[in-house]
């Protein structure tokens, strides 16, 4: 029973994160506000990243029942806010309430596996957990395409109800030795709060039709951000390890990768399934299913590379991952401009293989450079700055697209001008983390 709980928290965020480049399109059609779309995206994650970094303050105020219980009533509160919404603006309160909530579960979730389990399944219960995501990265588009043009975007929306009920269910049998205890840290809500106005302050930029007053904007986000990382490293309580995003060290190159590879990837997720549907004109199914290659082929690729042993291959793939990542978002680009769906579906494979054949790799790396004292800190901020990744590219996908013209009234050639313009960013924004990769295995070689 706490195994299926454990699968079904992880796999809502997976689901989740994934539900909306299939629903938005249709959601827009009925309801405007195309240009509005990074929203729904970036806010989901940002609250997400915000809840996550709390989780544990949390689990230790409310026990980890009571902690999975009351947020998972959060998540279940924004998703009938979204599913009912008359406005883009409603569907995007409804993801962040959906954002604060699956955060915090999804954390939950992972700090209960090495608490439950004996450490000889620890390994294994991690590779279910992937599994799952995997599924619901995969599963999620098909599915919420399925229902959107079966029945309507809303009703994707609800199928989270049912897999909520199940996950309350089993939230019971969460152990009572997993109670709460004494508080030892504090929530740091200032620098969330600072993380948050950064994303918002991007986001605030897609809607201004002036230059100046969207660079401001831009400028003063880029500065939240930076004053969150010096706030942080001067804390007695950090979020970041030791030595993050620095030259110092390899994990402060390594860092630089693990979020450089999701914000070059996140135009995807916000402009892929609209970009099918308005210029191919596939039906949400259909559009879902091409949207969740990516997902599919780093599943595929990743099972392929399990068993490599060698550390010099495993190196080898880190590089390259990244290498093959910049072709498939060319590629993407290329494709838009030059409609070519043979090509597009290459590129999309192009870019799940680039994930797959390196992030595990890259991860692991970075957990074992990391000081005894540092190691359970970089591991759980890996899949914080994944998000962080995806929210980050998502509002700056946005920004360079709506700058073009895009939105729901722009002709087709605007629309494929812009999205196309929006993965040539991204080709660029990953070139950098090929120096980033090879600049950390360099520097733990001659740390040795």
């Amino acid at each position: 029973m706490t195994t299926l709980m454990l699968c079904i928290g992880v796999g809502l965020y997976a689901f989740n994160a994934f539900l909306v480049s299939t629903t938005l399109p249709s959601a827009v059609s009925e309801i405007g506000g195309a240009r509005l779309l990074p929203w729904a995206s970036t806010l989901y994650l940002a609250a997400s990243i915000v809840a996550g970094a709390s989780a544990a303050t949390l689990k230790s105020r409310m026990g980890a029942r009571n902690a999975l219980i009351g947020t998972t009533i959060v998540f279940l509160l924004g998703t009938l806010l979204a599913a009912h919404a008359s406005s883009i603006a409603g569907v995007i309160v409804g993801r962040v309430l959906q954002g604060l909530g699956e955060g915090v579960v999804a954390a939950v979730c992972y700090m209960l596996i090495p608490e439950i389990y004996p450490r000889h399944l620890i390994p294994k219960v991690f590779g279910l957990e992937a599994c799952v995501w995997a599924l619901a990265a995969f599963g999620g588009p098909v599915l919420a395409g399925i229902v959107t043009e079966t029945i309507s975007w809303r009703a994707a929306f609800l199928i989270n109800i049912p897999i909520v009920a199940i996950f309350l269910a089993t939230a019971l049998s969460v152990p009572t030795q997993h109670a709460a205890q004494a508080l030892k840290t504090a929530i740091p809500a200032s620098r969330l709060t600072l993380l948050l106005f950064a994303f918002i302050l991007l986001l605030a930029a897609n809607l201004t039709p002036l230059t100046i007053s969207r660079n401001t904007m831009i400028g003063l986000s880029m500065a939240a951000l930076v004053l969150f990382v010096v706030l942080d490293k001067s804390a007695l309580e950090s979020i970041l390890p030791r030595g993050a995003f620095s030259s110092a060290t390899a994990v402060g190159f390594g860092l630089w990768s693990v979020l450089l590879m999701p914000f070059a990837q996140a135009s995807s997720g916000v402009y892929l399934v609209y970009s099918l549907q308005h210029l191919w004109h596939m039906g949400p199914t259909t559009a879902g299913t091409m949207g969740a290659l990516i997902a599919l082929s780093w599943s595929a690729t990743a099972i392929g590379v399990a068993n490599i042993g060698s550390g010099r291959m495993q190196k080898a793939l880190i590089v390259a991952s990244v290498a093959v990542e910049a072709c498939g978002l060319a590629g993407v680009a290329f494709a838009i401009l030059h409609p070519s769906l043979p090509l597009l579906t290459l590129s999309l494979i192009a870019i799940g293989a680039a994930f797959g054949m390196g992030w595990s790799f890259l991860n692991q790396t970075l957990m074992m450079a990391s000081p005894d004292g540092e190691r359970d800190k970089t591991s759980s901020l890996l899949p914080t700055l994944q998000s962080a990744g995806y929210a980050l590219g998502a509002a700056f996908a946005g920004l360079v697209a709506n700058s073009v013209g895009f939105s729901e009234t722009a002709t087709d050639l605007v629309v494929r001008q812009a999205v196309s313009i929006s993965f040539f960013f991204g080709f660029i924004a990953v070139l950098p983390a090929i120096a980033t990769s090879g600049l950390m295995l360099l520097k733990l070689q001659t740390d040795k």
